[in-house]
C-alpha cells in the first residue's frame, strides 16, 4: 500500500492582527522603559532630562492613537506593579505622586495626540502631533509640580522652561523618526 500525500494542506495561518497589535504595544512600552534609563539630573530642578518624552512621541506616532495610548498605559502599569521602568530605575505608585508623576501621567494622552495627528500622514502632521504631545507632557508635569509646591509660576520655571530647547529638538526628531520609520513598518508582512 502506497502512502498518499493529502494535497489539501491547511492554508497558512495568517498572522493575528490582535497578536501583532499586542506585540507592538509591548515593544512600545519597552522602548519607553529603555529611554527612561537615559537620565541626566539637573541641580536646580527635581526633574531630570530623559529620553522618555522622545520615546512617547515616537511610539504614539508610529502605533497610532489607540495602540500608542495602550503602550503608555502598559508602561505605567509595569512601573506601578514594581518593575524598574521609570527614570533611573524608579518604580511604584509613589513615583507617580512625586515631582515627575505629572509627566508620567501625561504620557498616554501625549501618545494618543501624537498618534492621532501622525496617522493622517506627512511630516507636517507628525511634527504638529509631536509638538502638541510635548505640550501635554509639559502641562502634566507643571500641574503636578504646582500641586506639590503650591506655586504655578515656580512650577513652570522648574518643570518647563529649562526643558524647552531640548524638547523642541525632541519634537523635530520624533517627527523625523515617525515619518522615516512608518513607511518601512507598512511594508512588513
Amino acid at each position: 500500500m502506497t502512502s498518499q500525500t493529502d494535497s489539501r494542506a491547511l492554508p497558512a495561518v495568517p498572522a493575528s492582527s490582535t497578536g501583532r497589535r499586542l506585540f507592538a504595544i509591548a515593544v512600545g512600552a519597552l522602548v519607553v522603559a529603555l529611554a527612561a534609563q537615559v537620565r541626566v539630573p539637573l541641580p536646580f530642578t527635581p526633574v531630570p532630562v530623559t529620553l522618555q518624552d522622545l520615546a512617547v512621541l515616537t511610539v504614539g506616532g508610529l502605533l497610532g492613537p489607540a495602540a500608542g495610548l495602550a503602550a503608555l498605559v502598559t508602561y505605567l502599569a509595569l512601573g506601578i506593579a514594581g518593575l524598574p521602568v521609570f527614570a533611573g530605575g524608579g518604580f511604584g505608585l509613589a513615583w507617580l505622586l512625586g515631582p515627575t508623576g505629572g509627566y508620567l501621567l501625561a504620557f498616554p494622552v501625549a501618545a494618543f495626540v501624537a498618534g492621532a495627528l501622525a496617522a493622517r500622514g506627512g511630516f507636517a502632521r507628525a511634527l504638529l502631533g509631536a509638538l502638541l504631545g510635548m505640550l501635554v507632557i509639559h502641562a502634566g508635569g507643571v500641574a503636578q509640580l504646582a500641586l506639590l509646591n503650591g506655586d504655578l509660576a515656580a512650577a513652570f520655571r522648574l518643570g518647563s522652561v529649562p526643558f524647552l530647547p531640548v524638547s523642541l529638538l525632541k519634537v523635530g526628531l520624533a517627527a523625523a523618526l515617525v515619518t522615516g520609520i512608518s513607511p518601512k513598518l507598512a511594508k512588513l508582512p
